[in-house]
């Protein structure tokens, strides 16, 4: 048996593999040429459809460019000249870097706009906001952190996470509110987490970075790998260090945001609150890029559940005899401020997504030889 035993049935079962939609179709192929859960123990995996899940991966799609099979640090590739970056690299890094410029003018644009007409201010607003939004499409849907093509795009998700970013600029301020009897509106006007928006607009480039990095690492895994346990073992350490490097980013830029832009009022809660939600959005895009849209849903989902059961408690709490459900929030927020609420929901969901992160991103199908055909990087 050879160091790479797969690379047998790679050549014998190539057509089969190029020509395959998903898994199934070679698993139901090798059988049909007599492959059996034994002859798959040959080589070194479980069953049948653990090794059509390996060559699902490692045999490129008919009309993908192939990729080396085992890619090393002793083959760089060609670079540019020195002094230039490659035009398509710059673009798409210039694109990573749109959303967080964009939101520092809107919020440069809101104060600039203080003294105006309330029209004025909302129609600033209402185009910062518009501007903002697109740049984030715009970023999401090119690069490292576009869905592979063909995967299913879940609304639910885009408007979880919706939330759960709307909440980290207004939702202290509103929970704050409800809990000391108001919001009195319109008299008073919702203040907004500034530093907490920028911060994770800013975020979005070592995302890129980070999502890059773990795709480029995991395809050599996968190709240096003679299992799924060897992959796995490899995997796991990628995905954890992943994680740690963007957690250290987003924190240092929401905390140089909150020296731009102040926010100190939140304390350390509302920092905490930001980074775990920053954590939480890229570990859910990062499950979606690699195959895995629903747990990515369900973990943002839940973050925003809880989020939204807390003033939904708070209110629920001003009705006779129902005093009590409001207990808990009015406790952990007394404790360590409004922000408490969304630290813990996103803390939570965060680790429930990095936990099915370490299983679910160790299949082989997780990491595709040719994730972003060329000819598709600018389609959303």
């Amino acid at each position: 048996m050879t160091a790479d035993p797969v690379k047998i049935l790679m050549y014998r079962h190539r057509a089969l593999c190029e020509r395959a939609v998903d898994p199934l179709e070679i698993a139901a192929g090798l059988e049909a040429h007599g492959v059996t859960d034994r002859t798959a123990a040959r080589f070194r995996h479980r069953d049948v459809f653990s090794l059509a899940e390996e060559l699902y991966a490692r045999v490129p799609r008919a009309g993908q460019d192939p990729a080396p099979e085992e890619p090393g640090p002793a083959e760089p590739e060609p670079g540019p000249a020195p002094g230039e970056l490659p035009p398509g690299r710059a673009v798409r890094g210039a694109v990573q870097l749109l959303p967080g410029a964009v939101c520092a003018a809107a919020v440069a644009a809101h104060e600039s706009a203080a003294g105006a007409t309330a029209l004025v201010r909302m129609g600033v607003d209402a185009t910062g906001l518009l501007l903002v939004v697109l740049a984030l499409r715009l970023a999401v849907r090119a690069g490292p952190l576009r869905l592979r093509r063909g995967a299913a795009r879940s609304r639910t998700a885009v408007l979880w996470a919706g939330w759960t970013v709307a909440y980290a600029v207004y939702g202290d301020w509103l929970l704050g509110q409800l809990l000391v009897g108001g919001p009195d509106l319109p008299p008073v006007h919702p203040r907004a987490a500034v530093a907490s928006a920028v911060g994770l607009a800013c975020a979005l480039a070592p995302a890129a970075w980070c999502a890059h990095w773990f795709a480029v690492r995991g395809r050599r895994g996968l190709a240096a790998s003679r299992g799924l346990t060897e992959l796995a073992a490899r995997v796991r350490p990628l995905l954890a260090a992943v994680t740690l490097v963007f957690l250290g980013a987003v924190a240092a830029l929401l905390a140089a945001a909150r020296l731009a832009f102040g926010g100190a009022a939140g304390g350390w809660t509302a920092g905490a609150a930001a980074t775990a939600l920053g954590v939480l959005l890229f570990l859910a895009r990062l499950l979606a890029v690699h195959g895995f849209p629903r747990a990515a849903a369900t973990g943002v989902g839940t973050a925003a559940a809880l989020e939204a059961l807390a003033p939904a408690l708070v209110l629920a709490a001003r009705i006779p005899g129902l005093a009590p459900l409001g207990t808990p929030v009015a406790a952990l927020a007394g404790a360590a401020g409004p922000a408490a609420v969304p630290a813990a929901a996103c803390t939570a969901a965060a680790l429930g997504l990095l936990v099915h992160g370490l299983r679910a991103l160790t299949g082989a199908c997780a990491h595709p030889p040719a994730p972003y055909a060329p000819a598709e990087a600018g389609r959303p």
